[in-house]
């Protein structure tokens, strides 16, 4: 049997869960929605890399993402700002789909799988 540890627990969700070494992240959105996808997804990118630290690990410790785009006219865009971001070498196993998300004005959002260090 494991331990199972969530951290900043909510009604609905938390936004870091914790079993056997393995850190969950619940979904994560830009800090500011009216921006560009390529702020948006700067911004949802510092907010992930801030919870995995939190949570023992870091993005060269990431198993896996899946980004969810509302328009994949966005895509390149996108991936301009995810491949500065992702250490070289340290790419997770990804899936991007295009995905109507919770408000129309958010443009990504991404949930993340990733080891402790």
């Amino acid at each position: 049997m494991s331990d199972i540890k969530r951290m900043e627990i909510g009604t609905r969700m938390s936004k870091i869960v914790i079993n056997n070494g393995v850190v969950y992240l619940a979904g994560q959105v830009a800090e500011d929605a009216t921006k560009d996808i390529k702020e948006q997804t700067r911004t949802m990118l510092a907010k992930v890399e801030a919870l995995l630290a939190e949570a023992g690990s870091d993005k060269e410790h990431m198993l896996s993402a899946t980004l969810y785009i509302r328009d994949m006219k966005d895509f390149a865009q996108m991936n301009e700002v995810w491949d500065a971001w992702v250490p070289e070498g340290h790419a997770p196993a990804r899936a991007c789909v295009e995905a109507r998300l919770a408000r129309p004005e958010l443009l990504i959002e991404v949930s993340v799988v990733a080891a402790q260090k």
